[in-house]
């Protein structure tokens, strides 16, 4: 996982166990958060009790079926969470009726597991909501990309540069304190002299990135109070 891509929570329903372990396996934990339930009614409890971004549900579950569960987490939980749904079922009858009963997508067995990761992931980019691009003056900054525009100039920021610049941007044209910027990077754990010199430190790299990559350095000093995004086109007004 990075600062700069938050990990995806998956939840895995599925009674085979050695299938659901090699999902974990492969999936890994760099990108995802994994959850398990061997059956439908540990899955509605836990969704009832957790938020995921992808639910992987398998039909032929003990007990209660795949098509019930599905039912069940949009009516009954009303979870919008989206479903892809995984079974050796293969008849155009029996997608069907896993549509009809909320399900997003559909993956038949046996599968590559690479091609599940990709169905999960398209679900989860087209169920995400979209951030607004924020405009400030000439200066554009994608909060979902991270890229700043300027002048038909494109850098990508990441990490901690890439906080700062969305807060600057969302800020102007007013100016941010130091102890308003430390305690959003570092919520409010006060280092004295070391964060602010960390804080100098990032405010340095974010200057010489955007210099390198749009040909302006656009964040100013405001002695003795904190930083401000100094825009080319000073009439412009941040717009989300």
């Amino acid at each position: 996982m990075t600062a700069d891509r938050p990990p995806l929570r998956l939840l895995i329903v599925e009674d085979q166990v050695d299938l659901a372990e090699n999902l974990f396996e492969f999936l890994g934990e760099d990108r995802y958060v994994l959850d398990f339930a061997a059956d439908g009614l540990t899955a509605l409890h836990l969704l009832a009790t957790q938020t995921y971004d992808v639910i992987v549900l398998d039909l032929m579950l003990p007990g209660v079926n795949g098509f019930e569960i599905c039912r069940r987490i949009r009516q009954d939980l009303s979870c919008q969470t989206p479903i892809l749904l995984m079974t050796a079922l293969g008849a155009l009858k029996d997608k069907e009726q896993g549509f009809e009963a909320g399900a997003d997508d559909y993956i038949v067995k046996p599968f590559e597991l690479r091609e599940l990761q990709l169905r999960v992931e398209a679900l989860h980019r087209r169920h995400s909501p979209q951030p607004d691009v924020v405009q400030a003056g000439d200066v554009r900054f994608d909060p979902g990309t991270l890229e700043v525009r300027l002048n038909g100039r494109t850098t990508a920021l990441s990490g901690t540069p890439a906080r700062l610049f969305e807060m600057l941007i969302r800020a102007y044209p007013n100016f941010l304190s130091h102890e308003a910027l430390s305690d959003a990077l570092w919520g409010g754990a006060r280092h004295g002299d070391i964060e602010g010199n960390s804080l100098r430190t990032h405010i340095y790299t974010l200057r010489k990135s955007l210099q390198a990559g749009v040909g302006e350095a656009l964040v100013k000093t405001v002695h003795g109070r904190g930083y401000r995004l100094e825009a080319p086109d000073n009439e412009g007004a941040n717009s989300r």
